[in-house]
């Protein structure tokens, strides 16, 4: 009689461990929370105070203070230093520029500008020029007295600048200075011209002298406008028609000297 075999049937696994394989498997689908970030303790934030030092962040601005500085000197003077250290300062460097500034100008009669012609000490030096008074007292020695150009401190002297009669032209009065850029008049020229071509020729000679005198005024104006040196402090205080009660100048001997005769029409080369 054939045995009947019986088979072995697969071994049922506990429904627990299953239940705890599918619980595996459906956490590995599930996104992890991301662990909470922990805050620095109050101890390691004191220790990093503690650590840090001041000192470095102010030498670098000190440092870039000082490269600064150097950069700005050397700008503001030109190239001629890098610490301040100029012989000649601007005017807005200069105290007596900035006082001037808040004092506003000052008028002075002719009378009044003489007695700031150096011979006071205690006084500025002024000095004029077109009626506009500069105090020339960082110059002492030039503009003081004994001094090269002592003739013009205390005045108006705006003639002598033109005439270079630094003694004679102690004046503001330019009437007839013309005549020095003037050719001399010559009989004997004159005649090779007819009379409407002489009064042409005069003509334009007086206007080329007039422009000049202009010329060189304006020259001088100018160096004292721009001077770092000598600062703008006020005007001269003049009468309405002070020039027609002043005599009239006689060109003075060294500005005659240099006059030459009219040459011929052609022979101007």
């Amino acid at each position: 009689m054939a045995e009947v075999r019986q088979r072995k049937g697969k071994k049922e696994e506990p429904v627990g461990a299953r239940i705890v394989e599918l619980a595996t498997d459906d956490e590995s689908d599930t996104p992890v929370p991301k662990q909470p970030t922990r805050k620095p303790s109050t101890k390691k934030l004191v220790d990093d105070d503690e650590g840090y030092s001041p000192w470095v962040d102010v030498l670098r601005v000190l440092s870039f203070l000082v490269f600064a500085s150097c950069g700005l000197s050397y700008l503001v003077s030109g190239g001629e230093s890098f610490t301040w250290s100029m012989r000649t300062p601007p005017k807005y460097m200069q105290l007596d520029w900035w006082k001037a500034q808040f004092q506003g100008p000052i008028y002075l009669t002719p009378a009044e500008l003489a007695q700031y012609d150096g011979t006071d000490e205690t006084k500025p030096i002024y000095l004029a020029i077109n009626g506009t008074i500069y105090d020339v007292s960082s110059n002492r020695r030039t503009y003081g007295p004994g001094g090269s150009y002592r003739f013009f401190a205390g005045a108006d002297a705006a003639r002598s600048y033109v005439t270079g009669c630094f003694a004679e032209d102690r004046t503001p009065d330019l009437r007839g200075v013309e005549a020095m850029y003037l050719p001399l008049d010559d009989p004997a020229v004159d005649s090779h011209f007819t009379a409407a071509e002489l009064a042409a020729v005069k003509e334009k000679e007086l206007k080329e002298a007039n422009e000049k005198v202009y010329e060189a005024l304006l020259h001088w104006v100018r160096f004292f406008e721009n001077s770092p040196k000598y600062p703008k402090v006020g005007y001269v205080k003049k009468d309405k028609n002070w020039l027609d009660k002043e005599p009239r100048k006689k060109l003075c001997d060294a500005a005659a000297k240099g006059r030459k005769p009219r040459k011929i029409p052609g022979s101007e080369e």
